[in-house]
């Protein structure tokens, strides 16, 4: 059997990057997948696909229950949407802040918080969510970005300990700057794509960006039944941004 067979994998922000290089290793392993997302229409035509505005409550509700009643069961939630946001705090006025912070904080609680009827009754229920190294290291122009995924990151610890008596894990990925559609359109506008790119890759000790598929394998395991003594912690998939300091070439 397959790590995951039998077991159903609600993924948001499953359509496209990292969420959809998720659904794909979860489906892989013998899961059944729901991607939540904005663009479903996007979605690998394999998987069940919803259209899903996780910063609204009545729109996440909708789409959980419809997932429930498509496979009358839930185990496995990736907490994978998200978006970015440039700059230094005083570069986002106060509705910025607000919508950064509810689809990438509050959004993980409106998701697990209509899941959770189902994971209790799973027995091998996980929720994994999608931080970043910005919640462990400072970078640059990215305050209002870093502020909600250190609040993930927080979130998470907080989860685990809420729910570990249910039977239900809590888990965080701490990707690097993957090679992702966000970060393509990001470069895309940059006044030098090709010297951004070079930049982006060296700030990676591994020297290179992160591959999506490297992130989902991370997320399979902390989401696997085979992982039932790993939770409240997060695995860091950047090259060695976080914890390494080597010399220059």
């Amino acid at each position: 059997m397959s790590e995951f067979d039998g077991l159903v994998a609600v993924v948001t922000g499953g359509a496209s990057g990292i969420g959809a290089a998720i659904a794909a290793r979860l489906h892989s392993g013998g899961a059944q997948v729901a991607v939540l997302d904005l663009n479903p229409a996007d979605a690998d035509p394999g998987f069940f696909s919803v259209g899903t505005d996780v910063s609204d409550r009545a729109s996440v509700d909708a789409a959980i229950a419809a997932v429930g009643e498509r496979f009358g069961r839930i185990d496995i939630v990736v907490n994978n949407a998200g978006i970015g946001a440039q700059g230094t705090v005083a570069d986002n006025d106060d509705d910025e802040w607000a919508r950064v912070l509810s689809i990438n904080v509050t959004g993980i609680a409106r998701v697990t918080a209509a899941a959770l009827p189902w994971l209790r009754r799973s027995p091998s229920a996980a929720v994994v969510n999608t931080s970043s190294i910005a919640a462990t290291a400072g970078l640059p122009q990215r305050a209002l970005y870093s502020a909600s995924k250190g609040a993930v990151l927080s979130l998470t610890r907080a989860m685990a300990a809420d729910h570990l008596r249910e039977g239900i894990r809590v888990n965080a990925v701490n990707p690097g700057t993957a090679d992702t559609p966000w970060v393509g359109r990001l470069l895309a506008s940059a006044d030098d794509p090709e010297a951004e790119r070079a930049a982006l890759n060296a700030r990676q000790p591994h020297g290179r960006l992160v591959a999506p598929e490297e992130v989902a394998d991370a997320v399979a395991y902390l989401a696997s039944p085979r992982s039932g003594s790993t939770t409240g912690t997060s695995i860091a998939v950047d090259g060695g941004m976080h914890e390494l300091r080597l010399r220059p070439e």
